[in-house]
């Protein structure tokens, strides 16, 4: 009997070793290489080959000025908020990854896509579920019996592929790639090895067969994507579902797209008959208050090309022990501290003994520089005990010398603030060049420094 090939794979990057090393040279993590047995058998052609569908692409090398550029024929889905997300549609071919916590709405919104394609014959493969689960879910989510959708609890690939060449799908949901497992691979499912040779073998079904195909996946404690990483950067598109699993919102973020932009944002609200595109989400974010209260600014910001308007929430405090705290939720901690540094340097506002807490209100994470000037004049709005007018926005970034730096799509962000009713904005003055402030029912204030900005809000 031959001996078995045993090697070592790093659980983090996919590094492969031929012995047990403490520290991975790759991602130089510690303790995470693991012993997997490989036993590479003869290569037999899997049966989507067979697919009378199947585009078989020429491997023939071509000058880049002889191709012909196509227009993509992308499918629509009814989901308005995935179609933003993915870049205006499904594109044939395509290798697309979503991961999110446990029980955030991934299989959820894989189904309800399934379920909701029209004219389109869908197949969802459930590792992790049985057909009696995926039915009773189905049945929540809308009426199944007239949905074009086969369900296949199977987790062996060449199972899965012989499904798929008699079926003929124009769509396949994987559920999750940490379930399946391949011949071609002696290791237990959900190893680096099997991960890893799994989603090989649907990238060239994908690309051959020209059919789309979805892939949940699980994540780590530290919320990556559970898996080498390589198989972030052997799909085309990966997802990422986040939000709350106590709130009931929760947000599709596209991390890389070769389709289309990677700063795109969806937003669902999670209810008991599934998931509902949330089309306005500048409602959602800003508080419903009856009376004006200090610590609350109104900023707009953009996620993608989507303009919002956000609630950023404020609270300073005299400190109750010997070291102030300093916490933030959905903005970046350093970047408040960068925040705070400046207005006690530049402007003598003595928040070093204080507590200082901030919030970004609907649990949304941002990242665009555009919230600074809502996040200073939140924080003195609250030391200070002085409310600001519900009416007022602001966008502009702020620099480490106090000044306000311009920010991108200006319009957009005008436009969004004057359609929800708010009768001021401040922008940088140098976002004022070449814009057109007459064309707009909102007054526009530029400023060029924060002392400004505190003197028209706080007098």
């Amino acid at each position: 009997m031959a001996k078995a090939k045993t090697t070592y794979f790093c659980q983090n990057c996919g590094y492969e070793s031929p012995k047990w090393l403490g520290k991975c040279p790759s991602c130089n993590e510690w303790n995470t290489f693991v012993e997997e047995v490989i036993e590479k058998q003869v290569f037999r052609a899997p049966d989507w080959r067979t697919v009378p569908s199947a585009v078989k692409r020429s491997s023939k090398a071509a000058a880049i000025h002889e191709i012909v550029q196509t227009e993509e024929n992308r499918r629509a889905t009814p989901d308005s908020e995935l179609n933003r997300v993915l870049g205006g549609g499904i594109v044939p071919g395509s290798l697309v990854l979503i991961g999110g916590e446990p029980g955030i709405g991934k299989s959820t919104l894989m189904l309800q896509l399934a379920l909701n394609m029209p004219n389109a014959k869908t197949l969802y493969i459930s590792g992790e579920e049985s057909e009696q689960q995926l039915k009773m879910r189905a049945e929540r989510l809308v009426q199944a019996s007239k949905a074009n959708c086969y369900i296949l609890t199977e987790t062996a690939t060449q199972n899965i592929f012989k499904q798929i060449a008699s079926l003929e799908p124009h769509l396949v949901i994987i559920d999750s790639i940490q379930t399946l497992h391949s011949a071609q691979i002696d290791s237990a499912p959900g190893s680096v090895s099997q991960v890893r040779e799994c989603t090989a073998e649907l990238l060239r079904f994908a690309k051959e067969t020209n059919i789309p195909v979805f892939i949940i996946g699980h994540i780590t404690k530290d919320g990556a994507i559970a898996g080498p990483k390589v198989l972030e950067h052997m799909v085309d598109t990966v997802l990422q579902f986040e939000g709350d699993r106590h709130h009931v919102y929760r947000m599709l973020r596209a991390v890389k797209n070769r389709f289309g932009s990677a700063s795109e944002l969806g937003i669902y609200e999670m209810q008991g008959t599934g998931l509902r595109e949330v089309s306005n989400p500048s409602e959602i974010m800003l508080s419903q208050r009856e009376e004006s209260m200090s610590g609350i600014a109104i900023a707009v910001l953009l996620e993608g090309l989507r303009p919002m308007l956000i609630e950023v929430q404020a609270l300073v405090s005299t400190s109750a022990y010997g070291t102030p705290q300093r916490s933030s939720t959905g903005f970046d901690t350093r970047r408040m501290n960068m925040l705070l540094a400046v207005l006690e340097k530049r402007f003598g506002f003595r928040l070093s003994a204080q507590d200082v807490f901030l919030n970004i209100a609907g649990g949304i994470r941002v990242e665009d520089p555009a919230i600074d000037l809502a996040v200073i004049v939140a924080l003195i709005s609250s030391q200070q005990d002085i409310s600001v007018r519900a009416t007022v926005a602001f966008a502009g970034e702020v620099g480490l010398s106090g000044e306000i730096r311009a920010v991108n799509r200006i319009e957009q962000r005008i436009a969004e603030a004057e359609k929800l009713g708010f009768e001021t904005i401040y922008i940088s003055r140098y976002n004022t060049k070449g814009l057109d402030v007459s064309k707009y029912g909102i007054q526009i204030k530029p400023v060029a420094k924060v002392e400004e900005v505190f003197q028209a809000v706080f007098g």
